[in-house]
């Protein structure tokens, strides 16, 4: 896989893309030894009604042409798939996770069940901040919708994405191919350092 990632590494800069500093696991195979089988090496979680027609399909795209096995739901799920069990394997068994936060990502239960499950299996995470601060991340579902201790597995999770460094974009005065570039970038870096510490156990 190291050789067919590194035909694509690039280095990018870009003034308008800057860093920021700031149980689901019963799925997994009960051996502690044994690790799922990688069938994705990324799983795209976004907000489908902010982001599926430009930086998500976009992703996608860009990392599907370097030879990658992204997952994203439009993508890889058929009619007929069961969405909780398909999405959660999708994530179990992904080398690494893209979070694209969005204005609205936070309203939807689905996108923070799929973040804490991310953050729960302890996988590689890029987050993108996509119009939004890290600072306005919070929990917006009504507690009608879901429990208190999901509420609280929820925040936990942002809490996470918030203190790991990502990506930030402004649609209004950046780059959209661009940010994808160096997203795309940014994720085979981090596959080849995973495969490099695999090789090394």
């Amino acid at each position: 896989m190291i050789s067919r990632v590194f035909d694509f590494m690039k280095k990018s800069k870009s003034s308008n893309i800057q860093l920021n500093n700031t149980s689901f696991l019963d799925l997994l195979p009960s051996s502690s030894s044994t690790k799922p089988k990688a069938l994705h090496d990324v799983f795209i979680n976004h907000r489908g009604s902010d982001t599926k027609r430009n930086i998500a399909t976009l992703l996608y795209d860009n990392l599907n042409a370097r030879n990658l096995r992204p997952f994203l739901d439009s993508k890889n799920m058929k009619p007929g798939d069961k969405l909780f069990d398909h999405i959660n394997r999708a994530i179990l068994t992904s080398k690494v996770a893209v979070t694209v936060f969005s204005p609205n990502y936070c309203d939807s239960y689905f996108c923070l069940h799929e973040l804490a499950l991310i953050m729960e299996s302890k996988k590689r995470v890029i987050p993108i901040f996509f119009d939004i601060n890290p600072s306005q991340l919070d929990v917006m579902i009504e507690k009608v919708t879901c429990s208190d201790n999901e509420i609280q597995r929820f925040r936990w999770a942002l809490q996470e994405a918030k203190d790991t460094v990502g990506l930030t974009f402004d649609s209004c005065k950046g780059n959209l191919s661009e940010v994808v570039t160096i997203a795309s970038d940014v994720i085979v870096e981090r596959l080849v350092e995973l495969e490099a510490k695999d090789e090394d156990v």
